[in-house]
């Protein structure tokens, strides 16, 4: 729980303020789960998280737009064709709290979390600066970051699927990034380029560097 909680306050997630009269004031929950670690299944660690009661918004108050694409299978299989065809390199990274990196539109005041208080503020709420997991719009409002960012390197947009990002690095090589939700893969020839997109995005998103991939989304990869 403490741990959750720094991570919000490095992200500057919400400021104490007075309860405004008149308005929503949406709950919040504590989740507790015990996550398996990679592929060892007798390998686990416990984590807790901060949850908003997104059931209680209210759309057109609290939210508006709330679709956020994920990367499509097709897109994963294709880059798992093309790294074993042209031998590439194969990356993995995993967004810490990718949630509370987007930027709300919409002012929201949310409870303090429960057993965490502030002393003499007791009273007092959170005015949401971040999207917190549980709010409608957090999955599209950390796409639109994300995506925002990966313009601002001078990456490309695929026609076909808006979590495929490309840059051409020659006549015939180019660096890839596919994005699911907070998971990403990256394919290169030239893990020089790897190295930098990682520290590029280390720059800016707080992350988890799992090194060469072995599995996405059900699906094991191994290499000769």
């Amino acid at each position: 729980m403490n741990e959750d909680l720094q991570s919000l306050e490095r992200n500057h997630t919400w400021t104490l303020v007075k309860p405004p009269s008149g308005k929503r004031i949406v709950g919040c929950n504590w989740i507790f789960k015990k996550k398996v670690d990679g592929s060892r299944l007798e390998s686990f660690r416990y984590k807790a998280r901060l949850v908003v009661k997104g059931y209680s918004q209210v759309q057109g108050v609290d939210f508006n737009e709330v679709f956020s694409p994920v990367v499509k299978h097709t897109s994963i299989r294709v880059l798992l064709s093309l790294e074993a065809i042209k031998d590439l390199e194969l990356e993995q990274l995993d967004v810490k709290a990718a949630f509370l990196h987007g930027d709300l539109e919409e002012q929201i005041y949310m409870k303090q979390p429960e057993g965490f208080e502030v002393v003499r503020k007791e009273n007092h709420v959170c005015l949401l600066k971040k999207s917190v997991y549980g709010l409608k719009q957090s999955p599209r409002q950390w796409y639109k970051k994300f995506d925002s960012f990966m313009i601002s390197i001078n990456f490309s947009l695929s026609n076909y699927d808006c979590c495929v990002y490309f840059k051409k690095l020659s006549s015939e090589k180019f660096i890839y990034l596919l994005l699911y939700v907070d998971d990403m893969l990256i394919a290169a020839s030239n893990m020089e380029e790897i190295i930098r997109l990682k520290e590029q995005l280390g720059s800016t998103f707080e992350m988890k560097d799992l090194g060469a991939a072995k599995r996405i989304l059900g699906m094991e990869i191994s290499r000769d």
